[in-house]
């Protein structure tokens, strides 16, 4: 089990001990000419979370997001003195802050909700990387436009190619790279349909929202 460090006691201390405040920023690449769908489905998620726990913050917009960020993914929130990247270390920011949106599931409901969102990581975040940056045809009319449409030739082409050959490293660890985009879609049709069987009739995934 790796130690926690004398730094990061105090941080999580301090965090906890700060309220939430009003002036909270969401940094995002800029929406109609540049975001692109894994992105986009990130910067969603992260806004749908703060939103459902009345945490105030206002969407930053800024060209070069991914490289203000300190894993390098967005969206990021700066927060006070912290800045945080991505959905999951958010979430936990704010639970360290007392907010939380499953602080009324059992100890079942957490497991089963991680499950759940493990799934979604392993099979739609994959297949929007693929669908964007793998098949040739959506690569050629939308990601190369949108991605290198905020910097000057040939720095935009440059760029593109690295991101891209970064991205297809990841899948080919995965063993995404070399599915067909039909494999790839019916990867999608099966984890929509678990996830549809699991919702049901009900509101919410799990719990209630009030």
């Amino acid at each position: 089990m790796p130690e926690v460090s004398l730094k990061d006691t105090i941080i999580t201390s301090l965090n906890a001990q700060e309220p939430w405040p009003e002036n909270v920023k969401l940094f995002q690449p800029y929406e109609v000419e540049q975001i692109l769908l894994p992105d986009n489905a990130s910067c969603l998620a992260v806004q749908a979370f703060l939103k459902m726990c009345n945490l105030p913050f206002e969407v930053e917009m800024r060209w070069n997001a991914e490289f203000m960020s300190p894993s390098g993914r967005v969206p990021f929130i700066k927060c006070g003195a912290f800045v945080v990247s991505e959905l999951e270390p958010i979430v936990q920011f704010a639970a360290n802050k007392n907010v939380s949106l499953c602080a009324r599931l059992s100890t079942e409901e957490r497991a089963e909700m991680r499950a759940y969102m493990s799934l979604i990581t392993n099979v739609l975040v994959n297949a929007e990387l693929y669908i964007s940056w793998v098949d040739q045809d959506t690569f050629n009319a939308v990601t190369r436009v949108r991605n290198s449409s905020v910097y000057p030739w040939p720095l935009g082409w440059l760029q593109t190619r690295s991101k891209r050959a970064s991205v297809i490293k990841r899948l080919k660890a995965l063993h995404w790279h070399d599915k067909t985009l039909d494999q790839v879609l019916a990867d999608v049709e099966q984890c929509c349909n678990s996830l549809s069987q699991r919702l049901g009739d009900r509101d919410y995934f799990f719990g209630t929202f009030v």
